[in-house]
Formats: C-alpha cells, structure tokens, sequence
C-alpha cells in the first residue's frame, strides 16, 4: 500500500508552509508521497512550492484557479500511490488523525474511510456553517437511505482507482457531494472515524459559502435520480 496524500492549494501563503510540513512529519503506517496542487494563487504559494525540496512532495501548477475539485483530478493524473486522502493546506484539519483512517484499511476490514468531524465552540466559526453542514449531511442520509455523520469532511480516504472511477466533474466544492453521492449510490458506505477539527473564520480565509451549499443538495439529488450505467453487453468470439 502507497498513500497518496492530495492537498489542493489556493492563496494559502500564511498556512502552507506549516501544513507541508506537519503532513511531512507524521508517522505513516506505510509509504507515502504529497501531491500538491496550486490551484492559479496569485501571492506566494508556488514560491514557498519551489522552495520545498523534499523527495517525497511533488508539485503541480495550474497556471489560472479552477477550484477544488479541478485541482483533485489534476492530483490523482499525478498520483502514484495506491489509495488517497485529500488534505487542505489551511491547517483546519490534523494529519496525525490519517493513520487512524488508515487502520482499518490496512486492517482489511474497509475500503472507504472518512473522518467524522465533530463540532463545537472551538471548532465551526459559525452556527450557520455547521447548520449547513447538517442539512446537506441529513439530506443524503435521506436519499440514499443511509446514516452519515459529516458529509463535507474533507478527509476521504479511498482506493485511487476508485476515485479514478467515479469520474468526478465538479470543479469546485462541488465535488465533496458528488464523491459521497456516487459512493452511495453504488452500495458504498464509508466508515467514519472521529477527527480533530478547528475550523478558520472569513478573516482568516475561509471560502465555502451558503451557494456551495445549494449545490450539494442539488448533486445529491441529481446523483440519487440518475440512471444506473447499462451493463456492457458480452461479445461472441468470431469464428475461425
């Protein structure tokens, strides 16, 4: 097993270069690479990038931002791990809590892993961000007629070829949504762990809004109605 670990970056000047280091610095239970996504920053993230020289980080650049979820394709086109986990550069989530998303895996027990944030005073910069956070969480739990606990988590944690074959479009915050949604509606159930989480305020650079909201309730539903593939029908041999 090779972890990929996929961090998407956009404007993260204050923040990135502590989060390539702590991601650098855990104890991994299995070898790992970093594959970093500049998502068109204009201050100076690709500095701080052309500065790290670690072996085991890699760098890409798109030259104008397309959003999140453009930036996680364009990682797993670079990966070279065998499973993934995407993690922001804004510090909100901890590293040290992959390797528990990775024990059951390792564990054989579990293909799909995601961490389970739980809120509080120190840890949502407001109430409305965690209301929003329910209300998509319990509209899938509704549609696909199961119980998650935190669909917006940003720790995923699955096979890449999995991922590969979701063929996910979203471009942006979207695409949170759309993974867990495919998930579902092929049978998947993620298994949730408890993360820490400590989430930054508009200030400090926060960028979900209430309309990336409205968007997931849209995919979910989009992805609940959507007909199944039809299966590929077996060709004959031909006959000598």
């Amino acid at each position: 097993m090779k972890l990929s670990i996929l961090m998407p970056v956009f404007n993260e000047e204050a923040r990135l270069e502590e989060a390539l280091k702590q991601a650098l610095n855990v104890q991994y239970p299995c070898d790992f690479e970093l594959v970093v996504v500049d998502d068109g920053s204009s201050d100076r993230t690709a500095e701080i990038l052309r500065r790290a020289t670690d072996p085991r980080l890699q760098a890409v650049t798109h030259p104008v931002n397309r959003g999140k979820g453009a930036a996680i394709r364009t990682a797993v086109e670079h990966t070279t791990g065998t499973h993934m986990v995407i993690l922001d550069a804004d510090l909100e989530y901890d590293p040290e809590d992959i390797p528990r998303l990775l024990r059951p895996v390792l564990d054989g027990q579990i293909d799909v892993v995601y961490g389970n944030r739980t809120f509080g005073s120190h840890s949502s910069f407001s109430f409305w961000y965690v209301m929003g956070n329910k209300a998509v969480t319990t509209a899938a739990n509704i549609l696909f007629n199961c119980y998650l606990s935190d669909l917006e988590t940003c720790f995923k944690l699955m096979p890449v070829e999995l991922y590969r074959s979701l063929a996910v479009k979203s471009k942006g915050f979207g695409m949170e949504a759309e993974v867990t949604g495919k998930l579902l509606r092929r049978g998947i159930r993620p298994y949730e762990i408890p993360i820490a989480y400590r989430a930054r305020t508009r200030e400090q650079g926060k960028k979900i809004t209430w309309r990336d909201g409205v968007e997931a309730l849209w995919i979910l539903t989009r992805e609940r109605i959507r007909k199944p593939p039809k299966p590929v029908a077996a060709t004959k041999p031909e006959q000598p």
